[in-house]
């Protein structure tokens, strides 16, 4: 597969030494089984390395993709969500182990799955929350997009409406699964499910509060600084073909976002 060099800016320049090296994956059209287990992967190496006395090698690493249509359901969820039955769904349904309720994840929509070791970090869950909510307002506000945080709701908001979900799980001291930005998705594929379980909220994009196409690739670029920063960490690309599971996926830059 073939890495479009334009997703490497962010991490132009020399980096100072201090900084951790994260890898980072891009691809479109990924098929969410196929990223799950690369996350467990990920995460399995990380804690493998953790315990070897110095022996193992492993990197931490964030995938930043676009899934091929589906909706998941987070462990609290419940199927008194949907707006049908399962049947119904244009998009097959998933049960996953991440916190939150039912959300959907296609094209146009940014997906961010940072596999952190927090313990080596000395970081907390709420620490890590706050550093992924802290990414997301920086990312939108690269756009010039007012986001704010809403209490008592996880994610990014524009008004009533969610711009950003969060849904994490933390096994082991390292972080699984991660944020989902919309940029530019069809929101129609929203009206099957009452997102995130909130029947009094709405969702938006990037390419609806701004007026104008989005595309994700612009996006991910100012998350990938956004998270340079929040993390404190050099991002290095590294291609897809060289993770297995994510192996074939199609690459971002090669397909049409959809506008707003």
């Amino acid at each position: 597969m073939r890495i479009d060099d334009s997703t490497l800016d962010a991490s132009a320049g020399a980096a100072p030494a201090a900084r951790e090296t994260v890898h980072v994956l891009s691809a479109a059209d990924v098929d969410y089984e196929a990223a799950r287990a690369w996350q467990y992967a990920t995460a399995d190496a990380l804690r493998a390395a953790r315990t070897s006395d110095g022996a193992g090698v492993a990197t931490e690493a964030v995938a930043l993709i676009e899934h091929a249509p589906v909706y998941t359901m987070g462990a609290r969820g419940g199927r008194a969500t949907l707006r049908g039955p399962v049947e119904s769904l244009p998009a097959p349904l998933v049960d996953t182990d991440r916190g939150g309720d039912i959300t959907w994840h296609g094209p146009g929509q940014l997906v961010g799955y940072p596999i952190l070791d927090l313990r080596r970090r000395e970081m907390g869950a709420a620490e890590y929350l706050a550093a992924l909510e802290g990414m997301l307002l920086d990312t939108l506000a690269a756009f010039g997009i007012e986001a704010a945080l809403v209490e008592g709701r996880r994610g990014v908001w524009v008004g009533n409406d969610k711009i950003a979900a969060i849904g994490i799980r933390v096994q082991g001291g390292v972080s699984l699964h991660g944020v989902a930005l919309n940029v530019a998705p069809d929101l129609a594929w929203f009206d099957a499910i009452v997102p995130c379980g909130l029947e009094d909220a709405g969702v938006t994009s990037m390419a609806r509060v701004l007026g104008r196409p989005v595309r994700v690739a612009e996006a991910r670029k100012a998350m990938m600084r956004a998270f340079e920063r929040r993390f404190d960490a050099r991002l290095v690309a590294v291609a897809c073909a060289t993770t297995p599971t994510l192996f074939g996926a199609v690459e971002s830059e090669a397909r049409a976002e959809v506008p707003a």
